[in-house]
């Protein structure tokens, strides 16, 4: 039994690699072998889809043949599962090659996650009851978990991974919600959300950020999302393959490296409930969307996430559907406090194509109110004349874009301007923009219920 630190060592890579193939395949020649005495992982060291995508440079892999079959993965969601998990479970996974299967428990695919997220399954659970997984992995979130755990079709699968010894896994409220009820804890160490550790036996309950016990691991929330998702890749794919996974997520910079930086500092709070609009097209990227949406609707922000396709329904980059609230048409005469740009390289370039958009974004500019952008985002914003002489981060493959770019550093604020480097930064970058709204309190009780490092002070 192996607990998992809460930190990585993982730095962000010097030269990022635009275009690759699935991870997991440069190591093919390295041989797993299943066993209940399975090696625990070591994450200190540390995509092949069920639907097809446009393939983005910066956060795709690009399909090749390979001799070795694919590792099917099942990621179930039900009403009120927690967007964050669910979404970076399935993005992280692809990333290292595995085919995953994203499964409705509900009689619809098409499902409202618990912090309004409206994702579409690629299919229902019945469809998965005579599929054999490598790996079973829960998201949490209330009421997800317990819809998870009322579904028979699920709870089948899930055990016979169980007798059969092959990996499955939960985080947040799904080990104490959904696999606890199902016998799938016992003789198991495990961990989940702080809110739900009194329903695990004391004895077996522990309070690190992720634990391995043989087959099974768990994690406590949001915040460790990343975390869950890279154990589990190196527990399918190696070692290897789990520290690449971290380096292309942008993992935990070097020590040194600042996570936010602030220039021209200037006041952001408002006498009234801020009105954000998101928007997002075929290709943007998954992980900061719904990052930025969870993380902001938990600060009692109220968010619009607008398409600017001709459909309300956008394909992510790495193959996660995603409803929008509305058009990006029906948001031409509204007024927004603050206007955020997800990132994903084809997402980014839609964006910037979009006229309503950039109409938006210059009557923000200026009329001094507040934008940002992520990922490669910030490199629509400089296209468009409005970062101007500020400073700004961007992913490190496109921040040689930026006329006055800032390495090495998660978040940058310039006056009313925020930007991030992307991935991983999203939980560090939605959060900086909740202490600006509302102070640092704020932030930090969001933080704690993500279970989210987050400075004290």
């Amino acid at each position: 039994m192996k607990s998992i630190s809460p930190m990585f060592s993982v730095s962000t890579p010097k030269s990022p690699i635009l275009i690759f193939t699935p991870i997991s395949q440069r190591f093919s020649s390295v041989k797993f072998a299943a066993s209940p005495q399975r090696k625990s992982p070591s994450l200190k060291s540390a995509k092949a889809l069920s639907t097809t995508v446009t393939v983005d440079p910066i956060t795709t892999p690009t399909s090749t043949s390979t001799s070795t079959p694919p590792k099917k993965v099942l990621v179930p969601i039900g009403f009120g599962t927690e967007e964050m998990e669910a979404v970076i479970l399935a993005d992280v996974l692809r990333r290292a090659g595995a085919e995953v299967t994203i499964a409705s428990v509900e009689q619809q695919l098409e499902v409202e996650a618990s912090g309004g997220t409206r994702l579409v399954a690629d299919t229902f659970i019945s469809a998965c009851s005579t599929q054999i997984y490598d790996l079973v992995a829960l998201p949490g979130g209330m009421p997800g978990s317990a819809r998870l755990r009322d579904c028979e079709v699920l709870k089948k699968i899930t055990s016979r991974q169980a007798e059969e010894k092959r990996l499955y896994g939960a985080i947040c409220a799904a080990p104490a919600v959904t696999l606890l009820p199902w016998g799938l804890l016992k003789r198991k160490q495990s961990t989940c959300h702080p809110a739900f550790m009194d329903k695990i036996p004391s004895f077996r309950a522990v309070k690190t950020s992720t634990q391995v016990s043989g087959e099974l691991t768990t994690s406590r929330g949001p915040g460790t999302s990343f975390e869950f998702a890279v154990c589990l890749v190196d527990q399918l794919f190696g070692e290897s393959v789990a520290k690449e996974i971290g380096e292309l997520l942008l993992m935990n910079p070097a020590d040194d490296d600042p996570k936010r930086q602030e220039f021209n500092e200037v006041g952001w709070s408002l006498d009234h409930t801020p009105q954000v609009l998101i928007p997002v097209a075929n290709g943007s990227e998954e992980i900061e969307v719904v990052t930025l949406i969870d993380i902001l609707r938990r600060a009692k922000v109220n968010v619009v996430v607008a398409s600017v396709e001709k459909s309300a329904q956008v394909l992510a980059s790495s193959g996660t559907k995603i409803v929008a609230d509305k058009l990006i048409d029906a948001t031409a005469d509204s007024i927004y406090d603050l206007i955020i740009l997800p990132g994903g390289t084809t997402g980014a370039e839609r964006l910037h194509k979009s006229k309503v958009l950039k109409k938006l974004l210059k009557e923000q500019e200026s009329a001094g109110r507040i934008f940002g952008a992520i990922c490669s985002s910030p490199a629509v914003l400089q296209r468009q004349g409005l970062i101007k002489d500020k400073k700004a981060t961007a992913h490190p493959t496109v921040i040689n874009k930026l006329k006055d770019g800032v390495n090495d550093t998660q978040v940058v604020i310039d006056g009313k301007l925020i930007t991030s480097q992307g991935l991983a930064t999203a939980t560090q970058f939605a959060l900086a923009i909740v202490s600006k709204l509302f102070g640092h309190a704020r932030a930090r009780s969001v933080a704690e219920g993500l279970v989210y490092q987050y400075p004290r002070s």
